[in-house]
């Protein structure tokens, strides 16, 4: 029902929809959520929630592609700006959002939905796209640096498959592990091992 959703459906009740479901995973988890509990947090019918989405699993379909299509809102970069100024703040980006604890929220309830892919197809092919638009992002900033100078001749498919799995990495430790440093601790490593060694500067 996704694409009917998006035409019989209006934007305001649609990202309320959207909304109640996050605060909704976000307390209960994926094991513990219903479509009540979703109804709980929305402050419309339950009967509007059945009327769009038959399920929770399709309900929850399109509230991954809604966190994913704010997520490439916020990824947007000047790609005149400089590579290593556009490459910091990716990092930065995916690393703490625009607020940190709210960017927490969103990474704890990405993960009970990646930790469903696996199982099921939907989630596997929405988060697959998303990863690799990201390590796109990544891969063409470090290319732009290579062809402009900033860096030095690496491979930007690596670097970006390296830092990718080092984001995702810091994450799990940060919203699993409750290890709050856990991003910085990165930010911190990337910069001193990885980011200065791709200055033309290192070759020497």
């Amino acid at each position: 029902m996704g694409d009917t959703e998006e035409t019989t459906t209006d934007r305001p009740t649609r990202d309320a929809i959207m909304e109640a479901t996050f605060r909704a995973l976000t307390k209960h988890g994926y094991a513990g959520l219903t479509m009540q509990k979703i109804a709980d947090e929305f402050d419309k019918s339950k009967s509007l929630l059945h009327y769009h989405y038959d399920t929770k699993d399709e309900l929850l379909v399109a509230l991954l592609d809604y966190m994913l299509a704010q997520l490439d809102e916020r990824l947007a970069l000047d790609e005149e700006s400089d590579p290593l100024e556009r490459l910091t703040t990716l990092v930065d980006m995916l690393l703490f959002g625009p607020d940190r604890e709210a960017h927490k929220a969103f990474q704890t309830t990405l993960l009970e939905l990646r930790a469903q892919a696996p199982y099921n197809d939907a989630f596997r092919d929405q988060l697959a796209t998303n990863d690799a638009a990201v390590h796109d992002l990544f891969a063409d900033i470090i290319a732009d640096g290579v062809e402009q100078g900033t860096f030095r001749e690496v491979d930007p498919d690596a670097v970006a498959k390296l830092v990718l799995s080092a984001l995702q990495g810091a994450r799990v430790r940060w919203v699993t592990l409750d290890e709050d440093d856990a991003p910085d601790e990165l930010r911190d490593a990337l910069f001193t091992y990885l980011i200065d060694e791709l200055q033309p500067e290192a070759d020497a």
